[in-house]
């Protein structure tokens, strides 16, 4: 019985890991000269992360309203916002929709920050390593909150633009499956369900005549 129990949370534990460790089949590709100093420019650019709204009253809603979304995954208000400014930051750098990211991010590593794929990817966005050798430097670490944002965002732009602006086919891309639908479908699912934003109305006092 006790034998029974365990194989069946061996069983939980390997689906549990394969449902949150997405990236690993990310297929290392030549990268033409002009691609490969583009994405080492975009990797090394290491700014501070702030975020990218028209105003700051636009930024502190964003902010307080996936902070309260995110709040059970990660406990620590101080780093939960850092988290998110970065993300926020990565994203709109690249391109991006800061909250497609958060999809990606919650499919890949379910917000964790040290996740490791069977086959090595890591950290939040489960970049491979052969993205660091092939146009980062040794010393990087993928684990960092930071880093792993930039090389994740960096990749999936790379992505997008090779499929011409195709969402769709650049996540089947990052995830090694291109031409499937489970990918691409559970991100596109996890940012509607969860993620998906849409700034308030900010409406100005309506001004009285005193005539």
């Amino acid at each position: 019985m006790v034998k029974r129990h365990l194989q069946k949370l061996c069983i939980i534990a390997l689906i549990f890991t394969a449902s949150v460790c997405q990236a690993g089949n990310q297929k290392e590709e030549q990268l033409s000269n002009s691609v490969k100093a583009l994405m080492q420019k975009s990797i090394s650019d290491l700014g501070a992360p702030k975020l990218m709204f028209a105003s700051d009253i636009e930024g502190q809603a964003w902010l307080a309203e996936m902070s309260d979304r995110l709040k059970k995954r990660l406990p620590n208000q101080a780093y939960r916002e850092e988290f998110l400014r970065s993300v926020h930051y990565e994203a709109t750098r690249a391109g991006l929709d800061p909250q497609m990211v958060l999809g990606l991010i919650h499919v890949e590593s379910a917000f964790k920050k040290y996740a490791v794929s069977s086959v090595g990817a890591r950290g939040y966005m489960q970049v491979m390593p052969f993205w660091v050798k092939s146009i980062g430097t040794p010393d990087q670490n993928l684990f960092h909150l930071k880093l792993n944002l930039r090389y994740g965002c960096t990749i999936l732009r790379h992505y997008i633009n090779i499929e011409r602006g195709d969402l769709y086919r650049a996540l089947g891309r990052y995830n090694g499956s291109l031409g499937k639908p489970q990918y691409p479908n559970l991100v596109l699912g996890a940012w509607r369900k969860h993620w998906d934003y849409t700034s308030p109305v900010i409406r100005t006092p309506t001004q009285v005549s005193l005539n």
